[in-house]
């Protein structure tokens, strides 16, 4: 069963490396490289939207929105042969994260006043 498993991935591994020349090992390093870069990004960006400071929002939105995309940027820019569907995705996806960056920025925090 395992052996199964594990000659499937290598399968559809090698497809993508060979008809799309997207190496899903790239892709999950990028991937993962980007995952504590996302939180904490977020983290920041969150952090500047409560204390107020524009150009902390601005740069720290920046690295939010280039760690969500960049495995997405990997495959557009070095694949190729890949079904126009899979591009729409990726479009869907870095247009998600842009909406969510902006939305972020300008909501404003609720500030509790002690009475």
């Amino acid at each position: 069963m395992i052996d199964f498993i594990t000659t499937q991935i290598k399968s559809i591994m090698n497809t993508a490396r060979v008809i799309y020349n997207v190496d899903p090992i790239i892709f999950l390093v990028i991937y993962f490289i980007c995952v504590p870069v996302f939180y904490f990004s977020l983290y920041k960006t969150i952090r500047s939207i409560a204390q107020k400071d524009t150009k902390s929002i601005l740069s720290w939105s920046t690295v939010f929105l280039a760690s969500c995309i960049a495995p997405f940027l990997y495959v557009m820019i070095f694949g190729r042969n890949i079904p126009w569907w899979v591009y729409i995705i990726i479009v869907i996806l870095i247009g998600q994260s842009v909406y969510s960056v902006i939305n972020r920025i300008k909501k404003k925090p609720d500030i509790k006043k002690d009475n």
